[in-house]
């Protein structure tokens, strides 16, 4: 019946629901822990006695005979719990009444014709009874002397195992503290770390604006100098010609595409670099807050003692092992989240420096084919000015000389008109000399003067014929030349104007040197 009442106890004792909730959500639970150590809570125990044994009979250490009819009266079918079974610990309606065993003096109202028979088998004799008492005293002091080492033994146990979790809480809160100061040491380390990865991080975003700035910036010489090329396109002429101007401009077109390129490299790096340096802030960060709360929980832990709040059993607590790293692994991360910070801060500052060489590069490379570029317009705009102005100069000259041709084809052509007077008066002398008559037309000296004044007077008209003619073609070659120095001088000074007023003006109102230059 014991037995029956401990089985009761486990089944129908109050555990809260509470309690049982909370042992399904997590691996321990309360109800697991041993009786002893359970909660106790409503009205104090009872003493364990065995009531249920208890009787009202005069002498119940007479034992009862075999043939003896027992009376056997059935628990009720509800559970016993472990409180004891007297009258004010049941429950209301519950009845735990024992076997009841019928007495030698009650006995025979059930059966009385045995009652003297049985009192007769049931005598002593008087050695039997002092043996009976020997073995009662040897029996106590048996038990006295064994009861007295249990108690010992237990005393002693009790001690040992009172030093023993003593010596393990301590043991334990001294693993605690170093614990503590571990977690200490590596959440400053990281904390220190990642206030300088914050930092660096804060020059890398001011370095990935300024070279993209830069690379901005490259955008507008090179388109200036495409709108120059462009421009140059419109020259005329002999004026469209592959000269310095026109190299320097292809080479520093070159020269900007190359350092866009170099420029858009080192953007593509820092843009890496920036989100490989945020990776390790992550890290850094979500071990910090990974750290703060197992610092704030180690020493939650480390200041509890037997008589703090909120302790309470967690029965299998000790069985479930929700670890994931070891001492060493744990150390290991944290360290390896603090080197790989060191390293991109590395990379960091060895990109700082290298993207300050290549900005500067740039910035100095691009102004020097800027100034090349600007010089070769100067040289080649001062040669198109001397080109114009001795071009000009022979405009005038031929000018002149056309002025000059003109009047000596008017004194030549005034000329032979003035030869038509004498070649008539030489003419008319001689037909008239041809009408004389008879011996009196003789070849005289007259005669043959006039005649060879005619001939020399048409031998001059034709010499002067010939010469009008050779005048003519000059004058002719002259406004071919003339013709010919004007549309030279056009195609100059239109290039003169795109190099100087188009392009030059575009170049010199860039202040390139102030727009990378940082």
């Amino acid at each position: 019946m014991s037995h029956h009442g401990a089985g009761g106890d486990e089944s129908g004792s109050g555990v809260p629901q509470t309690t049982v909730m909370y042992s399904q959500l997590q691996p321990w639970s309360q109800a697991g822990a041993p009786p002893c150590m359970e909660p106790v809570t409503g009205p104090s125990i009872p003493p364990r006695v065995g009531a249920a044994y208890e009787t009202n009979q005069k002498h119940p250490w007479r034992p009862a005979m075999a043939y003896e009819l027992i009376q056997v009266k059935h628990l009720p079918e509800q559970p016993v719990t472990n409180q004891l079974t007297k009258q004010c610990f049941l429950p209301k309606g519950m009845k735990t009444d024992g076997m009841i065993f019928p007495n030698l003096v009650i006995g025979f109202d059930r059966n009385p014709q045995h009652a003297a028979r049985a009192a007769l088998y049931t005598r002593y004799t008087s050695n039997e009874w002092y043996n009976n008492n020997l073995t009662k005293y040897s029996e106590s002091n048996m038990n006295r002397n064994l009861s007295e080492r249990m108690r010992n033994d237990a005393v002693r146990l009790m001690r040992e195992t009172d030093e023993k979790a003593t010596s393990g809480q301590r043991d334990a809160g001294r693993r605690l503290g170093e614990r503590i100061t571990d977690l200490t040491f590596w959440r400053n380390e990281l904390n220190a770390e990642l206030e300088k990865l914050i930092a660096e991080m804060s020059d890398i975003n001011e370095l990935q604006r300024q070279c993209g700035k830069a690379l901005l910036d490259l955008e507008i010489p090179l388109h200036i100098a495409q709108e120059c090329l462009f421009h140059r396109e419109s020259r005329q002429g002999g004026e469209k010609v592959h000269d310095i101007v026109e190299k320097a401009l292809l080479v520093e077109i070159n020269n900007l595409r190359n350092s866009r390129e170099r420029l858009g490299g080192l953007h593509d790096k820092i843009s890496k670099q920036a989100l490989d340096c945020r990776g390790a802030q992550h890290l850094l960060e979500d071990d910090v807050a990974h750290k703060e709360s197992s610092l704030g929980i180690d020493s939650m832990c480390h200041q509890l003692n037997n008589y703090s709040r909120g302790i309470t059993y967690y029965g299998g607590i000790e069985k479930f092992d929700p670890s994931v790293s070891t001492q060493e692994s744990w150390a290991m991360a944290s360290s390896e989240h603090v080197r790989r910070s060191q390293a991109e801060r590395k990379k960091l500052s060895m990109l700082r420096s290298d993207s300050q060489s290549v900005v500067n590069s740039v910035a100095s490379t691009v102004w020097d084919f800027w100034s090349n570029t600007n010089n070769a317009f100067d040289r080649r705009s001062q040669e198109m000015a001397d080109a114009k102005n001795r071009v000009q100069l022979h405009l005038q000259k031929v000018q002149q000389e056309l002025f000059d041709m003109e009047k000596h084809l008017f004194l030549l052509q005034k000329a032979i008109q003035d030869k038509s007077g004498p070649l008539k008066v030489a003419q008319t002398r001689l037909e008239a000399r041809s009408h004389r008559e008879g011996v009196e037309l003789c070849k005289d000296h007259a005669q043959d003067r006039l005649v060879q004044e005619v001939q020399d007077i048409q031998g001059t008209v034709e010499t002067l014929h010939h010469k009008l003619q050779e005048a003519e073609a000059a004058h002719q070659c002259l406004l071919k030349t003339r013709c010919s120095l004007e549309v030279d001088l056009r195609n100059k000074v239109n290039a003169l104007f795109i190099d100087r007023e188009k392009c030059m003006s575009l170049r010199r109102s860039f202040p390139v040197n102030n727009l990378i230059k940082y």
